[in-house]
């Protein structure tokens, strides 16, 4: 039986979702870089889910969803590498995820995918309350 790696998180808690490929995990992370690619490739992130739901073609939608993943994952392991120049993990290649995987692990992987993207994309709003208005305004 084998055990599964844990690695430390490289970025800020809550910025990222973890998915385990070939029994070690990976986060998935939406960064600056990442949404540059994802928007190269599909015209925006507002674009990815229809390329991920609406192709006929199963092989070409794998493809989609092992490209993104691969993408995701390997967001995490640039910021380690950066980190930790002396400490260097290897990057996933397509075939890599592909080859570890199996059908049913990318279908639990697109709720990790759409959770980084959403704690990618999150925007903090900060409000405030409506004024009161005064006595002496009435």
């Amino acid at each position: 039986m084998t055990s599964k790696k844990k690695t430390e998180s490289v970025v800020e808690p809550g910025r990222s979702a973890t998915v385990t490929i070939g029994g070690e995990d990976y986060e998935l992370v939406l960064t600056t870089k990442a949404t540059r690619l994802i928007a190269e490739r599909y015209g925006g992130l507002e674009h990815l889910g229809n390329a991920l739901e609406t192709s006929d073609d199963l092989g070409k939608t794998l493809g989609e969803v092992i490209w993104l993943i691969t993408l995701l994952a390997n967001q995490s392991v640039q910021i380690h590498n950066h980190r930790h120049p002396d400490d260097k993990r290897p990057e996933l290649s397509e075939d890599e995820v592909e080859l570890l995987t199996v059908p049913a692990d990318l279908a639990d992987y697109r709720g990790a995918i759409a959770e980084a993207l959403q704690r990618g994309t999150r925007r903090d709003i900060l409000t405030e309350p409506a004024p009161k208005a005064s006595a002496a305004d009435g």
